[in-house]
């Protein structure tokens, strides 16, 4: 164990009879069970909201989430020499969710399910942060997405990755301006009363005991259940090359557990529709060095251009499945 580990888990009341390394993080063995402890980059104020979220997650019957372990000062951060914070967790010896395994799969949305269900509230859990509305995200995607065009367009000599990302750009810009558009035309303002996860994918599910444990709530946020819903599908469904089977089964086994409405199902359709990976691509070039393009950019790039028809066929038949106009 480092010493500016030892100096930080000095400050809990814990007694640590063993250290491993894990993955950016210190595992502990205490008589309390198996602790992490793992820098925290937020604001404090989000340590308090994710802390108020997981206690009232768990108040609510739902109990296969991780807790924040406050220190000697009753505080849920700890600072060490160099100013740096660290956050300290409770840890759930397990595995990650297969992807593989489509039955793990429809367990995983229906504990999404029971999770949303326990996240609901009725008046805000703590006055931190308001709700984000998916148009707001497109608008500011789009934007991104004219400006990066703008940017290969006037770029001299090219690439093989920037030729073929601007040879399929203006389809992908295209259908991003008309989702958005078509989206803000059916927008529900209505106040919302869930927080999601923010981050709801294979790594964040972990299998033990014969249940799924949920950890890393560091992006929660106040959104609809379709976000964490959507985030979790897409990664299905581009593994699935867009199967309609996986699609509607993950759906179908969400609302086993909470039924959806006419109007999530709508923001459900419009999220998927949103060439989102296509624009995660196009921020990663942007925002990383033009010297050298990682090989595995291109074999993105090929992917979403390649799965786009598979990807339509889903999205029409999903329209008729739930009779969106």
């Amino acid at each position: 164990m480092s010493d500016r580990s030892t100096i930080v888990l000095e400050k809990y009341e814990i007694e640590v009879l063993r250290t491993w390394k894990g993955r950016g993080a210190v595992l502990c063995e205490t008589e309390q069970g198996i602790l992490i402890l793992k820098e925290y980059t937020g604001h404090r104020e989000k340590a308090a909201f994710q802390d108020a979220l997981l206690h009232m997650i768990r108040e609510n019957g739902f109990d296969q989430v991780e807790m924040i372990v406050r220190n000697k000062e009753n505080e849920l951060l700890t600072q060490d020499q160099d100013g740096t914070l660290y956050i300290l967790k409770t840890y759930e010896d397990g595995r990650e969710c297969n992807v593989r395994d489509m039955e793990e799969c429809k367990n995983a949305a229906k504990t999404l399910a029971a999770l949303h269900k326990a996240s609901f509230f009725s008046k805000p859990i703590l006055d931190y942060g308001a709700s984000h509305p998916v148009c707001q995200e497109f608008y500011k995607h789009n934007r991104e997405l004219r400006r990066v065009k703008k940017y290969l367009k006037d770029r001299g000599q090219k690439t093989d990755f920037e030729i073929a990302l601007l040879h399929a750009y203006d389809y992908f810009l295209n259908l991003a301006l008309q989702i958005t558009e078509e989206l803000r035309f059916f927008q529900n303002e209505e106040e919302n009363h869930y927080v999601c996860h923010g981050d709801y994918q294979y790594h964040n599910i972990i299998v033990s005991g014969g249940k799924m444990h949920i950890i890393n709530f560091e992006k929660c946020l106040y959104d609809s259940p379709v976000r964490d819903l959507y985030l979790f599908m897409r990664k299905l469904m581009e593994k699935s090359g867009w199967s309609k089977e996986v699609g509607f089964d993950l759906v179908e086994a969400y609302e086993m557990v909470r039924p959806m409405e006419k109007e999530e199902y709508r923001q459900l359709y419009y999220r998927l529709a949103y060439p989102e990976k296509f624009w995660k691509i196009v921020n990663f070039y942007f925002n990383s060095g033009k010297a050298w393009i990682p090989d595995k950019n291109m074999e993105k790039l090929i992917r979403v251009t390649e799965q786009e028809k598979d990807k339509q066929l889903f999205l029409e038949s999903f329209r008729r499945q739930y009779g969106l106009s």
